[in-house]
């Protein structure tokens, strides 16, 4: 992290280091990014990238279907506006999150900004929680390369005979040449950050306590980090296979190797290949029958016109290979939490993932609500935090809230609840209308008409009794 020593001097204040993750972080952007170190192109050791994959189901289960609804107050609405914005984005949150280990979430005031741990310094922390950290923000104009560093911390003050712990938020703006230096100070006012203050005055409740939290929230996954434990860092969901993610990807180029390199081949004595009465070339043997060759047919000079033909028809390991794959792929899902034959190699369809957990696979299930719990608490700190800078500049009036979090069951079938619902139609439990506007895609209105002149009216009923009379 390049902009660890410019931080530690401008702020005066030492990084709480952990060489062991910072080797971890590096190493997971690059497995992530599709850039493992066993990628190797000379001996054809490709990457299928799994590791993107287990991310991205992970955040995908976590946050099927949800719906976050804040009330309670004016402020509780303004929060909802905050949430309602961002919406969309909380799936790739969760999925930085899981790939990185950390995520962090932060308010800037107008909207929400996302880092990963390699954007961030630790300063402090409190029984794994973090309290002070140093966020890096970065863009570029012209041939400048600007950096703003954010130091965000608690400090102890006398007032009076009580000890408070006043919040502060300090900003400091480098500009440089090079995307890999953070280059020399340059004063905020001569940045897009001209609206920022060097140092906050000191941020507090409003009836002079100190905050709850930090002014902001951090995601991480739910295993324990057993490469140091004394970080409040995560670790990337795949940290404890990447020996198994190493040799899936060289399972795979294998077979797709073997696949590529399994073309017919037919050997020819050029004089098989060379019209009738056509002479041989003596010095250069075979140069009119190599002329508009198909490429599976190769020129061989055999003792005899007759003498040389063969075929050569690879044959295919790939039902092995792939028993092979599925083990690997089981073995991987199951280290990052998933139950066993989750993810599944089918030689037609490519990699896929099983189209539904059955209500017994309690592993899978059971992991994703860990990763649902950690983002509640995440996103918990994140509106604490907007409601603080909703305090400082009158954002909303102040006011009570309460957070609900509705998840989507990720055991759920489309097609078994439509069959259930039409079921409670035929034993009158629920009406007809109801079913068409969850299931068709009708409006309350339309699917009530629809109902409605469907139904045979009560004349209508008597008149056809009547004539069968």
């Amino acid at each position: 992290m390049f902009f660890r020593s410019e931080a530690e001097q401008a702020f005066d204040v030492d990084v709480i280091e952990s060489p062991i993750m910072d080797t971890v972080i590096k190493k997971s952007a690059a497995v992530y990014s599709g850039e493992p170190m066993w990628k190797d192109a000379q001996n054809g050791i490709r990457t299928i990238n799994f590791a993107k994959t287990l991310s991205s189901e992970t955040a995908r289960l976590a946050t099927l279907a949800i719906k976050i609804t804040i009330e309670g107050s004016a402020r509780a609405e303004w929060l909802q506006k905050q949430t309602d914005a961002v919406f969309f984005s909380i799936r790739k949150w969760v999925e930085y999150g899981c790939a990185y280990g950390t995520v962090v979430i932060k308010p800037n005031g107008k909207t929400l900004d996302v880092f990963t741990p390699d954007e961030v310094l630790i300063t402090d922390y409190d029984n794994q929680n973090i309290t002070g950290m140093i966020f890096k923000d970065t863009y570029t104009q012209g041939k400048w390369y600007y950096t703003r560093l954010e130091y965000h911390r608690f400090a102890e003050e006398k007032q009076g005979e009580e000890t408070v712990r006043p919040y502060y938020i300090s900003n400091r703006a480098y500009r440089s040449k090079s995307p890999d230096s953070i280059g020399d100070p340059v004063a905020l006012k001569d940045t897009k950050w001209s609206e920022l203050m060097a140092d906050s005055p000191p941020i507090l409740k409003a009836n002079g306590e100190s905050l709850d939290g930090p002014m902001f929230g951090v995601f991480v996954t739910p295993q324990a980090n057993n490469v140091d434990k004394s970080t409040p860092l995560g670790l990337p969901v795949y940290a404890e296979a990447l020996e198994e993610l190493k040799d899936l990807d060289i399972a795979y180029s294998r077979m797709t190797g073997e696949i590529n390199d399994s073309e017919r081949i037919v050997l020819a004595d050029d004089r098989l290949l060379s019209p009738a009465g056509t002479p041989v070339n003596k010095v250069n043997p075979g140069a009119a029958a190599t002329k508009n060759l198909p490429k599976y047919v190769r020129n061989v000079y055999g003792d005899g016109p007759d003498s040389f033909y063969q075929e050569i028809n690879p044959t295919l390991n790939t039902e092995v290979r792939v028993k092979g794959i599925n083990a690997l792929l089981s073995q991987i899902g199951y280290k990052a939490g998933f139950s066993n034959g989750y993810f599944v190699f089918d030689q037609k369809t490519g990699m896929v993932t099983a189209t539904q957990v059955e209500s017994d696979d309690r592993r899978t299930i059971q992991y994703i609500k860990d990763v649902r719990d950690q983002l509640e608490k995440c996103m918990d700190a994140v509106y604490y935090a907007l409601s603080v800078y909703a305090d400082l500049y009158g954002e909303s009036p102040a006011g009570e809230y309460e957070v609900t979090y509705d998840f989507g069951d990720i055991t759920y079938n489309r097609e078994e609840d439509r069959a259930r619902w039409w079921n409670y139609v035929n034993a009158g439990k629920v009406p007809a209308w109801m079913y068409f506007v969850k299931f068709e895609g009708f409006s309350e209105e339309d699917a009530k008409a629809m109902v409605e002149e469907a139904t045979p009216k009560e004349d209508e009923l008597f008149d056809s009794k009547y004539k069968e009379e």
